[in-house]
């Protein structure tokens, strides 16, 4: 029998289990400041926003009813959000082997982020050590290319960014990640590379309607299937190039209003869904807990007053190791730590699920799932 994913997460996502994380703190010397303050002009500073302890009035709702807009595109076919309802191991181990072996095979991921962006890495880092058989079937390299393993490359387009631009993540300098990007795909050693992910500090207050959207829509349409740079002779490639949009990471008690990451997350959502593009939904996971309810004044890091207290460590501590999640790691194979900014693991095997699961996407995967 054939169902609809979004379906299965609902009914099932109970069951969810996520367990192993390796170099030092910051590998490539990456500056890993980030801003929580919600000032976009800010210099990201990298406060630890999963400490806040804030005495605000709580805006948190408990109830099942996401306003975040992750759920409105479960139709058959036309799912491109990985939020909550995908980042479970109901649905991870329920992708056909077929798409993730062809995007393990097949992608060579590029990536940069300063600290909230390591929740992805260290998650994809530490999946490998999970459980029998995920060595191989989540193989992951780290800045090298290696037969039968997934290539990522971390912390990559830095290093390309324009004179006098700053592009260490989404927030640093809002525009400094389109030229940054074209400098890293022009260069012939990266000609392999075709999936290219950039992640947000601090989404608070940066313009994502006339930088973010119009900066990612200008890459696809160069880079892109079919796009101006892909080709044969001067100043083209061959190979196209996927772009994954990302929001940004949910701020304890500060989600809500114009400019804040519910907010962004809804225009990111609304603009992948018309534009069928995929987006790994920072928000919706860091503001879901493990049964799919919503917590709108959580933090990045499962803390959220309204619940009281922290659901992804309640999660964690009420579950089983290598049975329901797994350890994080800082590359393959190394040292185990947690996302930044965070207390548990949860919230990277998340995003870890969810970066997989769109990567099945990406290698021909329909979204649904077979029983």
């Amino acid at each position: 029998m054939k169902i609809n994913y979004f379906f299965l997460a609902v009914l099932l996502i109970l069951f969810f289990g996520c367990s192993p994380g390796s170099d030092d703190e910051n590998p490539e010397n990456e500056d890993l400041t980030e801003d929580i303050s919600g000032d976009a002009n800010s210099d990201d500073n990298d406060d630890d926003s999963s400490s806040d302890d804030s005495n605000d009035d709580d805006t948190g709702d408990d109830s099942d009813d996401d306003s975040s807009s992750d759920d409105d595109n479960s139709s058959e076919g036309t799912v491109f959000i990985a939020g909550h309802d995908v980042a479970n191991e109901t649905v991870l181990r329920n992708i056909p082997e077929e798409y993730i072996n062809k995007a393990r095979e097949e992608f060579h991921v590029a990536y940069q982020h300063t600290s909230h962006g390591t929740h992805v890495s260290r998650g994809v880092f530490g999946l490998i050590d999970y459980k029998d058989g995920d060595d191989v079937l989540f193989g992951v390299s780290r800045n090298e290319r290696t037969n039968g393993k997934l290539t990522f490359y971390d912390y990559a387009l830095e290093d390309y960014a324009a004179d006098g631009e700053k592009a260490t993540d989404l927030s640093a300098n809002e525009t400094a990640f389109i030229q940054a990007t074209r400098n890293f795909l022009d260069d012939s050693d990266n000609a392999h590379v075709n999936v290219i992910m950039w992640s947000w500090c601090n989404i608070a207050n940066h313009d994502v309607e006339e930088n973010y959207l119009p900066g990612m829509t200008q890459l696809i349409s160069e880079y892109g299937e079919g796009g101006s740079k892909i080709g044969s002779g001067d100043g083209k490639r061959e190979v196209p190039v996927h772009f994954i949009f990302m929001t940004g990471h949910a701020n304890k008690n500060n989600n809500v209003g114009e400019g804040k990451p519910k907010n962004q997350a809804e225009l990111i959502n609304d603009y992948c869904l018309e534009n069928k593009q995929f987006c790994l939904d920072y928000y919706s996971i860091d503001t879901h807990d493990m049964d799919g309810n919503y917590w709108e004044d959580a933090g990045d890091d499962g803390n959220s007053d309204s619940y009281g207290g922290n659901f992804y460590a309640d999660w964690q501590n009420s579950h089983q190791l290598g049975v329901h999640y797994w350890e994080n790691r800082m590359s393959p194979g190394g040292d185990v730590a947690f996302g930044s900014h965070n207390s548990q693991h949860i919230t990277s095997n998340r995003k870890a699920m969810a970066f997989w699961w769109i990567l099945a996407r990406l290698a021909g995967w329909d979204g649904e799932t077979e029983l």
